[in-house]
């Protein structure tokens, strides 16, 4: 499962970890509604933002925190246990946003003949499945009256900036189709929820969070392209990796401004993620990398969860788990209980 805000249960309230659970299964569950079962491959941590950003801000409803709520069936992730899951608006946003994204992905994959997809056997499924995907995206995005043309085009424009990307180039005309993207996802969340003033603010954090995760991203796989060879917008434009993580810490710094301009409903689990945890993605992924990305420290006190370098809570209380984004944090196998 991929995505760059992955919490460990153990580090968030028990309120908000059955909720954070409760908007990654209705994602889960939504993507089955309108891809097929297949479509749940595409459930991401990332994509679970968009659901969790609607219910922050929806109307207050009985027995839930705001936005539509309702009890699933068991499941195996779950080890067989019934939950309070995410659903209606929000959640069916959150999968067409995520099936748009996961198809651009497989289409990727095969152009560049990445692993088993070098084999034509392979390829062409994989392209059906990214056709259906894409499709299934935007007859859901219609319903919600998103325009999915923006995501579509943004991907597009992305193949047409990395291709005349070179030494020079600020490593931001890169991320400007993916900020673009992130921005329409962010901002048409308040036109759902009725707070159409909120849109602006979204819009802003929605751009700057593409921009952390697609330099993250880029951060996370710089010593496997320059190994294989593989294009990767740091070595293209030749960005210092100071200069990259300059750019991430600016950027998360942002998005905690631009939710302040927002109104919520109930804030608290949009901030842990999109503030405490954006952060510690950011950290997470420099101190991974090593070498010439390996930390300093940001210049700024961390607007989340404190220092860099900070000891993790469980590991002061003596516990196992790396809080890195466990399995069990998606329903796997550890309970969290560190």
């Amino acid at each position: 499962m991929f995505g760059i805000i992955r919490p460990c249960r153990c580090r968030l309230p028990k309120g908000l970890a059955k909720q954070w659970l409760g908007h990654l299964c209705g994602l889960c569950l939504a993507l089955r509604g309108q891809g097929g079962q297949v479509a749940r491959a595409a459930t991401n941590h990332d994509g679970l933002l968009i659901s969790v950003l609607y219910d922050a801000q929806a109307a207050p409803a009985e027995g839930s925190g705001g936005g539509g709520w309702r009890t699933a069936g068991p499941c195996p992730l779950r080890r067989m246990r019934r939950a309070e899951v995410a659903y209606g608006d929000g959640a069916r946003l959150a999968a067409v946003v995520s099936l748009l994204l996961a198809s651009a992905k497989i289409r990727d994959h095969v152009a560049d003949g990445d692993g088993a997809l070098a084999r034509p056997v392979l390829a062409a499924p994989a392209r059906r499945v990214a056709g259906g995907w894409e499709a299934a995206g935007a007859r859901g995005g219609a319903g919600l009256g998103f325009d999915t043309d923006v995501l579509v085009e943004a991907v597009e424009r992305q193949r047409e900036v990395e291709a005349l990307a070179e030494p020079g180039t600020s490593v931001l005309v890169v991320t400007e189709p993916t900020e673009l993207a992130t921005a329409a996802a962010f901002a048409h969340t308040a036109r759902l929820a009725g707070r159409p003033g909120n849109a602006a603010a979204l819009a802003e954090a929605g751009r700057l969070f593409g921009r952390v995760a697609h330099l993250l991203d880029a951060v996370q796989d710089a010593a496997d392209d320059r190994r294989t060879g593989a294009w990767n917008p740091i070595t293209a434009t030749e960005t210092a990796p100071a200069r990259v993580r300059q750019l991430c810490d600016d950027a998360t710094r942002g998005v905690a401004l631009a939710l302040a301009d927002a109104e919520f409903t109930d804030d608290r689990l949009v901030r842990a993620l999109l503030v405490g945890e954006l952060e510690r993605a950011v950290r997470r992924t420099f101190a991974h990398a090593g070498g010439e990305f390996g930390p300093p420290p940001p210049d700024f006190g961390a607007l989340g969860q404190g220092a860099e370098g900070e000891k993790e809570e469980h590991k002061e209380k003596g516990g196992a788990c790396d809080c890195g984004g466990c399995g069990g944090c998606d329903g796997g196998g550890c309970d969290c209980n560190c």
